[in-house]
């Protein structure tokens, strides 16, 4: 059975580095973030984003995402592999994907599975969403 969760996210720590690759005016940087999570999951989460930053603004980011919290209940930690962009550098355009990585839940959410998707509204803040299954 398919379980729906969602809910906030604020960012309590976003640490770029310097740009590690620049040519043609696209910077690759490495970004540490950690935040905290609010709604059906309620926990802590340390990210390492590399970002992709062009003329025309930032273009998307990949990550690896550790989750520690309590989702519908159900203690323990999972893995969260982001994909995200844009197609013209604004958020009208923006995609922002994640997928629960199989075998890295831990505790009550061991054998968790699914997708999720963050929306950032025009304020800033974050929410999210999470289909997923526990096997």
């Amino acid at each position: 059975m398919t379980l729906h969760a969602s809910g906030t996210f604020d960012i309590s720590a976003w640490d770029a580095e310097k740009p590690y690759d620049e040519q043609g005016g696209n910077k690759l940087t490495k970004v540490h973030v950690e935040k905290v999570f609010h709604g059906d999951l309620v926990g802590t989460s340390s990210t390492d984003l590399i970002t992709v930053e062009s003329v025309a603004g930032p273009v998307a980011y990949v990550g690896v995402e550790h989750v520690q919290g309590i989702l519908h209940g159900r203690e323990g930690t999972f893995v969260l592999q982001h994909n995200a962009g844009s197609e013209d550098g604004t958020t009208d355009t923006q995609w922002l994907r994640w997928l629960i990585v199989p075998t890295s839940g831990t505790g009550e959410l061991a054998g968790i599975r699914g997708l999720g998707q963050i929306t950032v509204a025009e304020d800033g803040s974050h929410s999210w969403t999470l289909e997923y299954t526990l096997g």
